[in-house]
Parts: C-alpha cells; structure tokens; sequence
C-alpha cells in the first residue's frame, strides 16, 4: 500500500518561520559612522530584504515622503522635505511639520510590515532636540511588528532607549601615537 502525504503550500511571499527582530543602536561622539549602517542596509537589501532608511535631519534636496530614493529593488531612502540640514532644536513651522510627517510616514510604513530592517539615521539628535519624543519612539519600537529589525543612530541616544536595545555598538577613535 501506497499512502502519499500532501505538503501544505507555503505563502512564497512569507518565510515559514518568524524570527524575532532586534533593535540595534550605533552612537558615537562623532558623525561619521553612517558608512558601517547603510553597508549593511545595502548588503541585506541586495539579499532581498526590503529596507527602509531614514534620515530625519538631513535636508536640502527636497524629497519628503512621497519621494523616496530606490537603490536597487529593496531599499528606500528617505529623506526630511527640509531645505537644510538640521543642526539645532530651533525649527521654522514648516519644517518642524515636515519632521513629524516623515515621523508619521515612517510609523504606518513600519506597522504595515512592508520593511524588514529600519534604518532610523541621527534619532537621538532628533530626540535631543525635542522634535520626536522619546515616549513615542519606545512606544513605537514596542509596537512594531515582531519580525522587524530597527537599527537607531546618533550621538548621545537616550537611556531609555538603551535600555530596550538588543545590540549596541558604541564607535570610538583611538589614537596611536
């Protein structure tokens, strides 16, 4: 006798396990880290995984959420639609809205589960400033859906957020002499 076994069929759009996401920090005094983050943004991108980055204080070029960059077929590069770069707490109305819509954009995108690793560039300074608050990050981290990665950056990021961190990597410069 011949008995034959039917195999379920796989949603080829969905791995048939979930592997839990970490929340990943990289912090350093000073600003030229982002090279490390978006190799390996690119890199998992170039795998299939779709990525989102984010750069909330960089501006100057005007794209806004409904611009992003595409690199390849996987990753979307999202800048604020500022006409500068931000250095300071000090923002015009136009631009402090600008911040939070991308804020917004970047909270549904996530909860909508369409990226798999989420760059969030300079956070701390954009928490430091007092332009996104902290409760609304850890809330957001908390409530993201369980599969999704979410690498934060920045110098100085906030206890709190250290506290839920899976990972963090903090860069120094050592000098030889």
């Amino acid at each position: 006798m011949v008995s034959q076994l039917e195999a379920p069929v796989l949603d080829s759009n969905r791995p048939p396990y979930i592997v839990e996401g970490l929340v990943q920090v990289f912090t350093c005094q000073h600003r030229s880290f982002f090279a490390n983050v978006i190799a390996q943004a690119l890199r998992i991108a170039g795998q299939g995984t779709p990525v989102l980055v984010v750069q909330f204080l960089k501006g100057g070029i005007a794209q806004g959420c409904d611009r992003p960059v595409t690199l390849g077929q996987h990753l979307d590069w999202l800048r604020c639609n500022l006409p500068r770069s931000v250095n300071t707490p000090d923002l015009e109305d136009g631009e402090a809205t600008s911040l939070l819509e991308l804020w917004e954009h970047t909270k549904r995108v996530v909860a909508e589960g369409k990226y798999t690793l989420v760059v969030l560039d300079e956070l701390s300074l954009a928490i430091n400033f007092g332009l996104i608050p902290e409760g609304e990050v850890l809330t957001f981290l908390r409530d993201r859906p369980s599969q999704v990665d979410v690498i934060l950056t920045g110098p100085d990021m906030p206890q709190g957020i250290l506290d839920v961190a899976d990972q963090i990597t903090e860069l120094r410069r050592s000098y030889r002499p």
